[in-house]
């Protein structure tokens, strides 16, 4: 039997692309401003937790992008890319792992098991620790958005870049 939203238009894939349409819409990309962007995607997440649900359940059910959702990425990769040659954004990191990098860091709290969660200081999801968690959010995307060129290789191994290394 199939999965439900497998099928075309079935309803959990609808709400997903509604879900993803409406977030689209409300927090427009920015790729000039990071970690902006990223302040207000954690908010829109915060308030609409049911977004991150479903598309986790999504990538459970159907783990290899489609043709609409590559295409869906492509204009922020290409955003960025164009942020980085106007070097507004660093070119030290590829715009693929700029992306991923900024989209974990703005669902990492959402995303933490509940264990985790339970050990913090204060109530997982208390407003002060919500804004404090948020400021350092911001300031971690920033540092990633401004780190400098490197042009000695790999710091950490002193070996050549590669593909993987970069």
């Amino acid at each position: 039997m199939a999965a439900l939203g497998r099928k075309a238009g079935g309803p959990r894939r609808d709400a997903v692309h509604r879900g993803l349409a409406d977030l689209a819409e409300a927090v427009p990309f920015t790729a000039d401003d990071l970690p902006g962007y990223a302040g207000r995607l954690f908010d829109y997440l915060l308030e609409r937790p049911q977004v991150l649900r479903l598309t986790g359940w999504a990538q459970l059910e159907r783990p290899d992008a489609t043709p609409g959702q590559v295409d869906a990425y492509a204009p922020k990769i290409d955003a960025i890319a164009s942020a980085q040659q106007r070097n507004v954004v660093t070119g030290t990191v590829t715009p693929a792992d700029v992306l991923a990098l900024l989209l974990g860091l703005t669902t990492a709290w959402a995303n933490a098991s509940p264990a985790l969660r339970s050990l913090a200081d204060q109530p997982p999801w208390d407003p002060e620790r919500l804004r404090i968690h948020r400021a350092a959010m911001i300031a971690a995307v920033r540092a990633l958005t401004t780190l400098p060129p490197s042009t000695s290789g790999n710091e950490n191994t002193g070996q050549p870049r590669t593909a993987l290394t970069r």
